[in-house]
């Protein structure tokens, strides 16, 4: 009877090393495939948002900057009207948007 038992026990442990190995070749097979998936696929830049103090305080100062230029843009056009005027006033707040953020919220450097 204990020739029996050692037979059987003999045999499930044999069984349950069988399957180890096999669980072991799947999960190796696995991490080789995703590791030359990550090779082969590039993966996609992210732009993370700083969030300090001085990040959102230029982020709220280009927000007014913005409106201010859009507004400007959009007296003009109710005003006169003029394509012309429109386009010349445009090109005008383009180059100077620099300047005035420069010189109204101290970004020299």
């Amino acid at each position: 009877m204990s020739k029996e038992r050692a037979r059987r026990r003999a045999e499930r442990e044999a069984e349950r090393a069988r399957a180890i190995r096999a669980n072991e070749e799947r999960q190796a097979r696995t991490a080789r495939r995703r590791a030359l998936l990550a090779r082969l696929v590039p993966r996609p830049v992210r732009f993370y948002r700083q969030g300090g103090l001085l990040a959102r305080r230029h982020r709220a100062q280009n927000a007014v900057v913005a409106l201010a230029f859009l507004l400007v843009q959009v007296l003009v056009w109710l005003m006169w009207g003029s394509f012309p005027l429109s386009f010349a006033v445009l090109v005008f707040s383009l180059l100077l948007a620099p300047v005035v953020v420069t010189l109204a919220f101290d970004r020299r450097t």
